[in-house]
């Protein structure tokens, strides 16, 4: 029987943290009543992360579940494109393999979709801050604050946090859209939406409770130079044509 949600959760050398969010993402979906599958996708781990998953979806036979591997890494995009096309729900989510917005946030953003009132809708720490619980260091949430404002002024989005890691969608709507999807590392999140908003979905920005989990492996440094990369590299694709469906 097809699942009701598709839970995907992209996971890179996350062998020491993921095993407790992982047991509560299981813990949640045991006792939900309706059916949902998870899907771990392993973007080529040195370590034994893959190992953890498979002992935890073990330990929980009664959830749906698998783990995808492959050996080399791609980066998150992919790893999340890839579990979202094996996804078998009608509606997915991904959430961070850290868990820094609750598994039990998930219905605000599915609830949603499934009412058919949006599309694609994801989390959000800036529409009310109050819902953060542990907050990132000062300079580095500043810091976030000044790559949102770029990422408007370059994507031409009005989203107020467009990195959150806890997003839903209607995969009957958005499946057609990773096809043309080209970005595989930080700034997928934007093209997610730049895709989804420039092919008329409806698009739901939602507040939801998170907390700052130590062990990042975001770069301040590194990643906002890739994101502004990135973000010239989703302009041209829309100027050339790349985003069109053939």
């Amino acid at each position: 029987m097809k699942p009701d949600i598709s839970i995907v959760i992209p996971a890179y050398n996350e062998s020491e943290r993921i095993r407790t969010p992982l047991a509560k993402i299981l813990d949640y979906v045991g006792s939900a009543d309706t059916s949902i599958e998870v899907i771990v996708v392993d973007d080529g781990s040195s370590d034994d992360t893959a190992d953890v998953a498979k002992k935890a979806f073990a330990d929980a036979p009664e959830v749906r579940s698998e783990v995808i591997r492959y050996g080399q890494n791609r980066g998150k995009g992919f790893a999340i494109k890839t579990g979202l096309l094996a996804a078998n729900a009608d509606i997915a989510l991904f959430t961070d393999a850290d868990l820094s917005t609750p598994i039990e946030e998930m219905s605000n953003l599915t609830d949603p979709i499934k009412k058919d009132r949006f599309d694609l809708t994801f989390g959000s720490r800036a529409l009310d801050r109050s819902l953060i619980g542990t907050h990132q260091p000062w300079v580095r949430e500043q810091g976030g604050r000044a790559v949102n404002f770029m990422i408007r002024k370059m994507s031409g989005l009005s989203f107020s946090d467009t990195q959150c890691g806890f997003k839903a969608f209607n995969m009957s709507k958005f499946r057609p859209l990773l096809d043309v999807m080209t970005v595989d590392r930080f700034g997928f999140d934007i093209e997610f939406l730049f895709v989804a908003n420039y092919h008329g979905l409806r698009l739901a920005e939602i507040p939801v409770r998170w907390n700052d989990v130590a062990g990042s492996k975001v770069s301040a440094v590194r990643d906002t130079r890739r994101m502004f990369s990135e973000l010239l590299q989703i302009r041209r694709n829309a100027k050339h044509g790349i985003y069109d469906l053939r």
